[in-house]
């Protein structure tokens, strides 16, 4: 498939709702997942936000999430640090995300791809030694202010000709490939085709997405992981107060009430979408797009129904509206008991992170000693002094996964469906 054609199949997959289920989706219950890249991965936006939806999506797998992201870095250097970044963590499950740096931010050229090429060939030549299961993604485009309709311009072809070459190295080596560039491109081109004056969507910088970008990747790269939309659907019929049908949920205790019904229901799945990123919405609508939270309530006399979850008024709908069957996620997600949840799934999974980052990887493994101190103090004292800190403080990242997998215990919620007076 030419990268044109493949570019028009996923805008038109960007708003398409995911029938996967979790046979389909990369990730398995038990995986260890190493996500490495350069500085876009390590500023630890779009793999905790692959991370929080994972999780919150499977609550009861056990799942471990490591980020070896470094600033600067290329694809040979990933080749050449991964006995000492990838393998520790005995990984099962991999994603590559390299290319915005090796490109040399200038044309294309074999002077750069080549290295690009090779370097990635060689990951994958170690993930294949160590049996991980490896998803290749395609570096994400530029989005820089420039004027015009679209932002394959200049570097970005650069890019796109590098995002050909992870596809190569996917189909060689029996992974995964998984297109980012695409989906990303088309959210900024559609933003460029509603301005007279191009305002960049993204936040941070042209190369570093702040959280709306960064959601948008990760919102691409779970689809190409095949990640399951769904979080749970329960269909209820108000006049004969009963359950018609559930997914991936418990409905009980379906009751008259105030001229409509209240209901207790347990999901087994949070839906999540990061509240710093909602600016991305209006061209890419991936909040409802990768959270399928559904009810659908027949049999209620005509009118209009204020939703409640937990207490809080989530969405208001009209009987026919309901009786068709809404994705109440937005609403569920801005305030009330899953709300207050996904916050606290995400504290969990950013403290368990920055602790990771900040003590174990940034702080010590890539900390830089001046040479004036192996004067003081032997290089292999010195060394052995550091693996031994390493491995007291890896010791603790259980105690944070474990705060990551108390946050997603599941608790019933209560419903109410009343009329709008």
């Amino acid at each position: 498939m030419s990268l044109c054609l493949r570019s028009c199949v996923i805008v038109i997959a960007l708003f398409y709702t995911l029938s996967a289920s979790a046979a389909d989706f990369f990730f398995k219950d038990g995986d260890v997942v190493v996500m490495i890249g350069d500085s876009i991965t390590e500023q630890h936006l779009y793999s905790n936000f692959v991370e929080m939806w994972t999780v919150s999506r499977f609550p009861n797998w056990k799942l471990t999430f490591r980020n070896v992201g470094i600033g600067g870095d290329r694809s040979v250097g990933g080749n050449a640090r991964f006995a000492r970044d990838v393998l520790p963590h005995k990984p099962t499950a991999m994603t590559v995300d390299f290319g915005m740096n090796d490109g040399g931010y200038r044309a294309f050229g074999d002077d750069t791809f080549k290295p690009y090429m090779d370097g990635l060939q060689g990951m994958a030549n170690q993930a294949q030694a160590a049996k991980i299961r490896t998803a290749w993604v395609t570096p994400q485009p530029l989005d820089n202010a420039d004027p015009g309709s679209t932002a394959l311009t200049g570097y970005n072809q650069t890019l796109e000709r590098f995002s050909a070459g992870v596809q190569t190295i996917a189909d060689k080596n029996a992974g995964l490939f998984v297109d980012q560039f695409h989906p990303y491109l088309a959210a900024l081109d559609r933003a460029r085709s509603q301005a007279a004056k191009y305002e960049r969507i993204t936040g941070g910088d042209a190369v570093h997405p702040g959280p709306p970008g960064q959601a948008l990747m990760a919102a691409s790269i779970l689809k190409g992981l095949s990640f399951p939309a769904l979080v749970s659907s329960a269909e209820i019929d108000a006049a004969g107060r009963k359950v018609v049908a559930t997914k991936n949920c418990t409905v009980e205790n379906v009751v008259a009430k105030e001229g409509g019904l209240s209901f207790s229901r347990l999901d087994r799945a949070l839906p999540f979408f990061p509240a710093d990123a909602v600016s991305i919405l209006p061209w890419a609508g991936i909040l409802e797009d990768l959270n399928d939270y559904r009810l659908k309530v027949t049999g209620l006399a005509a009118g209009k129904y204020e939703v409640r979850l937990g207490g809080k008024r989530i969405a208001e709908l009209t009987a026919e509206q309901l009786a068709a069957g809404a994705n109440l996620a937005a609403g569920a997600l801005n305030d009330g008991p899953i709300a207050d949840q996904a916050k606290a799934v995400r504290t969990a999974v950013e403290n368990k992170n920055r602790f990771h980052h900040d003590q174990i990887f940034r702080g010590i493994v890539l900390s830089n000693v001046p040479e004036w101190v192996y004067i003081v103090v032997p290089r292999d004292e010195l060394e052995a002094r550091k693996k031994t800190i390493i491995e007291e403080r890896l010791a603790k990242l259980p105690a944070l996964d474990a705060e990551v997998a108390k946050s997603l215990a599941m608790k019933a919620n209560t419903f109410e469906i009343v009329p709008v007076k």
